[in-house]
Parts: C-alpha cells; structure tokens; sequence
C-alpha cells in the first residue's frame, strides 16, 4: 500500500506537454493576422507602404506604445489593471522638459521620467496592495491626478526641448536602425526573461492566477504587487522619454489613449484580463498589429474615430474569444475545480487513492 501511495504522479506531466502546441499555434495565428494587415497596407498603397520612411515611422510609433505595454502586461499577468499609464507618461513628459531639469542636461532629464514613472506606478501599487484600493479605482484617480498635474506644470503648454545632447543622443539609428526601437527591443529582452526565468516571473504568473494561494505558499501578495505597479511606471517612464524625443517637445497631451493602446495590444497577445496567463510575445505581435492598422487607416484618410471604433470591436472580439477558447478547454479537460482548504483531495483514478500519505 506504501508503494501505491508513494507513486510519482504522471498526470500532471502530459497535461503540461498538450499546453505547448496551442500557445504556437496562437503566436502562429497572430503572426498570420499580422501578415495579412501588411498585404492589405501594400495592395491598397503600394507606392509608399513598404518604403524604408513609412517602416521606420511605424516602428518609431510603435517603440513607445510597445514599451508601455510590456508594463502592462506584468500587470494584467498579475490580475490587476492600470488605466493611468498615458496620464503617467504625459507628467514624465512635462516634468522632464521644464526648463529647469533640462538646465541640468540630458541625464538628469532622463532620471527625471524615470522616477516620476517608478514614483507614480509604486504609489498605484501601495495603496492597491496594502491601501486595498481596487486598481480599477485606484488607477482611474492617478489618470485624473497625473494628468491634472501635468497641466498644472506646463500651463496646458507645449515645452520644446532645447537641449541638443537629448535629441542628438535619442532621435539617431544605429546600423540602420531607430535607437528608439533598439530601446524597445532591450525593454522587451529585459521584461521576457524577468517574467520567463526567474521567480519574479513565477510569482507574478502565480499571484493572478490564485493570489489566495500564493499567498498561502509563502508569496508576499503584496510587496510583490506594488513592485508589479512600479514596473509598469518605470515603462511609462521609459516611453515618455522616447515621445520626447520623437516629437522634441513635452506637452500634457502626451500619452493619450495609451491605456486603451496597451490593454487592447496585451489582450490581442493573448493574455487574460483575469490574470495568470500571458505572453510578451504576443504582446509584441498585438503592437505591432495595431500600428499597422493605424498606418492602412492613415494612409487610406480614415478619420482617427473609425480607428477608436475599430480598436474597441477588437478588444471585444479578443475578450469574447478567450472567453470561448478558456470554456471549451475546461469542458476538453473536464476537470473538476480544486478542493477547499481543509477537504480531503479527490480520488486518483490511476491508483484508486486520494494519493495523500495515511
């Protein structure tokens, strides 16, 4: 009996091997969306679509959208929800170009949005985790009070950059390439092996999806949330320097819609709203599908609410999709739910036993 009871079991194991083919299939089948969306671009303008310009514009337009995603990705992963980021990088914007953080020069201004970002993003994630804020709630009151300050600072005005070692350094390319999208691919490189290889990575992915039971095994809920938020400020920090030095001027209108940009491009990706499952990939294809699709629109002189309305149908069609994929897996693998604290484990039809030691 000892024996049957000590089995290893062998489940688990072939449930984990029947998860990997979907996750390709479902980078797969973006893939193909995104594919298809750049044939589309081409047939409708075959002129200026592919051109070296109209590519480097897209990727420069999608480095920052696709670093505040990363953030927010860490974020949904975890079961939470920042609706501030766009407020965040539009006061990162203005802070670091007054002119008295640009009369320290480049650096400082770069610090500067970066701790405006991680200072924002950790006040979200304390009052969430330890405040008991919902983050809906939570993050909507930084959108209003980013924001709002933000048009405090700059008297609702533009301020232009007027430090040359700023621009020089961040509106360059290196070996033909944006620094602004080497930026990107150095966020997401960082952000794929946090979330990948190490236990952060583990917790963040355990915490969304039974945050009760990660707390029971051990996991600080709630430092390792706060830390979650500050991630996401420090992306909006990051991106807010690479707006600035795209458009070469901070301005409170900086960051708008990009909590709608991000959330539909993590959700396209794949990963849940409820939390515990997600992927950077993904995140990266969702981004870069929208950037697209902004591009046929706008060289086809689609007005920018056709875009909102089509942003809005396909967060939507994404939901309802995962919605429908989660209920046909959990009808495929007939599962039954885990059993309450206290009660006594189900039954292994392999040996007959509820395979706890007597």
């Amino acid at each position: 009996m000892t024996e049957t009871l000590d089995r290893p079991p062998v489940r688990p194991r072939s449930t984990g091997t029947r998860r990997r083919p979907s996750v390709d299939i479902r980078l797969l089948g973006l893939t193909g969306v995104l594919v298809l969306l750049c044939l589309i671009g081409f047939i409708t303008n075959p002129d200026t679509f592919l051109t070296q310009d109209n590519l480097s514009i897209m990727l420069r337009l999608a480095a920052a959208i696709g670093v505040v995603s990363v953030g927010m990705t860490f974020v949904i992963i975890a079961g939470g929800i920042d609706l501030s980021v766009g407020s965040i990088v539009a006061l990162a914007s203005v802070w670091m170009t007054t002119v008295a953080t640009q009369s320290y020069g480049p650096v400082v201004m770069v610090l500067c949005a970066l701790a405006v970002g991680v200072g924002c993003g950790l006040v979200n994630g304390l009052l969430i985790s330890y405040g008991k804020v919902v983050p809906f709630i939570m993050t909507l009151a930084m959108m209003a009070s980013a924001k709002g300050l933000a048009e405090r600072i700059s008297d609702r005005r533009t301020q232009v950059v007027t430090e040359t070692g700023f621009t020089d350094l961040f509106r360059g390319s290196f070996l033909g390439i944006p620094v602004l999208v080497w930026l990107l691919a150095l966020v997401f490189a960082v952000g794929w092996i946090v979330l990948n290889r190490t236990t952060f990575g583990r917790r963040t992915f355990a915490i969304g999806g039974n945050a009760e039971a990660a707390r029971l095994s051990g996991i600080d809920v709630k430092r390792h949330t706060a830390l979650v938020y500050g991630i996401s400020g420090l992306c909006c920090g990051i991106a807010a320097i690479m707006v600035v030095s795209r458009t070469t001027s901070g301005a409170s209108t900086n960051g708008l819609f990009y909590e709608l940009d991000a959330i539909a491009a993590v959700v396209i990706g794949g990963t849940l709203l409820s939390g515990g499952r997600g992927s950077l990939f993904g995140t990266l294809i969702g981004v870069l599908i929208f950037t697209v699709l902004n591009s046929i629109f706008t060289q086809n002189n689609l007005d920018t609410d056709i875009q909102n309305i089509a942003k809005g149908a396909i967060i939507v069609v994404a939901v309802l999709l995962q919605n429908t994929a989660r209920q046909r897996k959990n009808k495929d693998k007939g599962a039954s739910p885990p059993p309450a604290v206290g009660q006594e484990p189900p039954l292994d039809p392999a040996t007959g036993t509820s395979g706890s030691k007597p």
